[in-house]
């Protein structure tokens, strides 16, 4: 029989993206072997022993009671107080090389998607022009250099994918190493 994960609407396949693995590991904040881990950063000044299930993420009790965090509250600015809380004490974040964050669209945290690399982003015209038009306003000011750029994520640099939870656009940034 197979068990259902908690629904994470900021995050709505972590297995997929690779923030929760099959696992007999006793989960750090019940106690419980879950068959479920979780596999990404959490951030906290306190000791932690160990990693947490699913259900203590998406119910608030790991990052209450080590008093963290699953991701940094940088790039969701502009969202609620309830969102923030949600996303970065009840979501469970995604590793990546640079230090991850969340984007928003349409006053509300995006989802989480996955890591991409150029073909999975070119499905989402909309989410690679919004990484042209970033980058450009970074400092790209070489166009060749720049679709060179973009053209070999996946390689040595991938892109982060989310999805509008309010009007379905894609947005993604650039994570290398």
């Amino acid at each position: 029989m197979s068990v259902d994960l908690p629904s994470f609407r900021y995050h709505p396949d972590p297995v997929a993206s690779g923030s929760f693995r099959a696992s007999t590991e006793v989960c750090a904040c019940c106690g419980r072997a879950t068959g479920w881990i979780y596999t990404a950063s959490f951030y906290t000044a306190q000791d932690v022993s160990g990693r947490f299930c699913p259900w203590c993420i998406a119910d608030g009790s790991a990052a209450a009671r080590f008093e963290g965090e699953f991701t940094d509250a940088y790039g969701l600015d502009g969202v609620s107080a309830e969102i923030l809380e949600q996303v970065t004490r009840r979501t469970p974040g995604f590793s990546a090389w640079q230090d991850p964050h969340w984007l928003v669209h349409c006053g509300d945290a995006a989802a989480f998607i996955g890591e991409v690399g150029h073909a999975e982003l070119a499905r989402h015209p909309d989410a690679l022009d919004g990484l042209r038009t970033e980058l450009r306003l970074s400092g790209w000011h070489d166009e060749g250099q720049l679709e060179t750029f973009l053209t070999n994520l996946g390689v040595g640099a991938t892109a982060m994918l989310f999805r509008c939870t309010e009007c379905g656009a894609h947005l993604a940034y650039a994570d290398a190493s």
